[in-house]
């Protein structure tokens, strides 16, 4: 089972996952456009994710290079599932409906669906 991973966390996360390993300062440099963090932050959440094991950190001379255990695609099922059981009750098809609801399907979603549906087939 995957560690429970914050949004911030996430971000870190993200990073890793494009590319590792990296050190905190590569970390940083990454999500100084998105985020407002200072080092001692990243740090922080690298500490809470090591401690957590999501990834791993490996001694290179004065720095640590950090590396994800955790894949994403894990991580976004464990997510994923987690969502709809949260807010759909395990329910797939409210979850369509709702995100349909607000946005309009395109042809291209549509077709997905079609497919995913006679893959799984009629049981």
């Amino acid at each position: 089972m995957n560690p429970p991973i914050s949004d911030a966390e996430a971000q870190v996360m993200e990073v890793l996952w494009r590319r590792a390993p990296q050190t905190a300062d590569d970390i940083a440099a990454a999500l100084a456009g998105q985020q407002d963090w200072q080092l001692a932050t990243i740090k922080t959440l690298l500490n809470r994710l090591l401690k957590k094991g999501a990834i791993a950190a490996d001694k290179d001379g004065r720095r640590y290079l950090y590396r994800p255990l955790v894949a994403r695609e894990a991580w976004l099922g464990t997510q994923s599932i987690g969502l709809l059981d949260r807010l759909f009750g395990g329910q797939l098809a409210p979850l369509v409906a709702q995100f349909s609801s607000q946005r309009k399907l395109s042809p291209a979603d549509r077709a997905a669906l079609k497919k995913l549906l006679a893959e799984q087939g009629d049981e």
